[in-house]
């Protein structure tokens, strides 16, 4: 199902100096008058997760689509001696709180197509509804499993 919403030609150029310029460490999406994904706020490239789910927790009963530039520790193939080094994972996060209406998590959900179509060379993408799923130690352990 899908309800229309488009996304933001500023969405994209926000993404874009994320993955490409490392200009923020995360940005904030909202769906503005039930037609458009437009961006709310970026995240200065010096924040940390914890830093994001500060901010996170001024939407206990509002949905957001969420970018985050996740550095995660891999290893580096064929060379067991060498240290592992660290790379920059995009994560998109769908937070729809439990508390938010019907209405906007039903919003949120039928556009979540739209975003990942135009946000390109997301890594991971993590639904949450609650800080627990949303936390540093999910997100690891939903990179550990690989992309998608």
């Amino acid at each position: 199902m899908s309800s229309g919403v488009k996304v933001s030609t500023e969405s994209k150029n926000a993404y874009d100096e994320v993955k490409k310029d490392k200009s923020y460490r995360y940005i904030i999406y909202h769906i503005k008058d039930e037609k458009i994904i437009d961006v709310e706020m970026k995240g200065d490239r010096g924040a940390t997760y914890d830093d994001f789910l500060k901010t996170l927790d001024n939407y206990k009963t509002e949905c957001r689509y969420c970018v985050f530039d996740f550095p995660v520790d891999v290893e580096v193939q064929g060379s067991e001696d060498k240290p592992p080094m660290t790379v920059d994972r995009l994560v998109l996060l769908t937070w729809c709180p439990e508390s938010s209406t019907v209405k906007q998590k039903m919003l949120y959900s039928s556009s979540c197509d739209a975003i990942k179509k135009a946000l390109v060379g997301i890594y991971k993408c993590v639904q949450a509804c609650d800080f627990e799923e949303a936390s540093k130690e999910v997100i690891l352990e939903s990179l550990k499993k690989g992309g998608k």
